[in-house]
């Protein structure tokens, strides 16, 4: 599966039976079809195409899909859009599942968690941090499977007045921000280590979205870091609509994650 991870995260357009001839090139595993469909099934993870929808995760036919509403549209400023994707962690002798909430304007991770099964339940709780803590969004943006479709994730956008948007077919790079997060993620710190469980596992990733957030300069963010762009659109927000500033939290992320 860490071979399968790793390609995945090169060139997300590897459906089946190329991850399968990948596989049998570069690491010399040789598995049936079957098998290789099976573990990118277990992993959530589904090809990219220029037609096709792309998903993180599989949907619920018996859910409510949503409208995609952020169609020439950009985010300008914090909390106005917020994306939500889930991806895979390896663990020594298995895996986990990890959730993040970045706010697209600043490229901030508002939230994160880790799971050990794709039940919604971590989802909901990673959302729910994020209000708590930064605010409500004016827009939350997902890909149409089960746990962003789920009731109770949905109600929480709801009970907030968040106006809920989900990718359609043909928007294959509408959560970008959130794949450059996995890749830099795991090529700066999941592919260095080695963690033996998922608490190993939330530790070092806590650590890493905290030198992410207060840290790492972005190219895009012409050299600032995340929470530097977060706080300052933030302060001149607040301004703008004379409002008391806002009363910036410490911008340590702190996950009680779901096991």
């Amino acid at each position: 599966m860490d071979a399968i991870d790793r390609l995945f995260t090169d060139r997300p357009i590897y459906g089946v039976p190329k991850m399968q001839d990948m596989l049998r090139r570069e690491f010399q595993i040789a598995i049936g079809i079957d098998h290789t469909r099976r573990l990118m099934r277990q992993m959530g993870l589904i090809a990219i195409y220029p037609q096709k929808s792309r998903n993180t995760s599989f949907p619920n036919k018996e859910h409510t899909v949503y409208p995609y509403l952020l169609r020439g549209i950009t985010a300008s400023h914090p909390n106005h859009i917020w994306g939500m994707d889930i991806t895979y962690i390896r663990l020594e002798q298995s895996w986990c599942y990890l959730i993040a909430v970045i706010d697209w304007r600043s490229r901030y991770v508002i939230s994160w968690e880790l799971s050990s099964t794709m039940e919604s339940e971590f989802c909901v709780t990673a959302l729910m941090n994020g209000i708590q803590t930064y605010g409500t969004p004016e827009i939350s943006n997902t890909d149409q499977g089960s746990q962003f479709t789920d009731r109770k994730f949905i109600a929480v956008l709801k009970d907030h007045n968040v106006r809920i948007s989900m990718d359609g077919r043909g928007r294959c790079m509408d959560n970008i921000f959130t794949e450059r997060l996995w890749r830099s993620l795991k090529y700066e710190e999941v592919y260095l280590k080695s963690y033996p469980d998922i608490s190993d596992a939330r530790i070092n990733i806590a650590d890493y979205f905290q030198f992410y957030n207060e840290r790492r300069p972005h190219q895009s963010l012409d050299y600032q870091t995340p929470a530097e762009v977060y706080y300052q659109n933030k302060t001149s927000q607040k301004e703008s609509q004379k409002l008391p500033v806002f009363n910036r939290r410490s911008t340590s992320i702190l996950s009680t994650s779901t096991v």
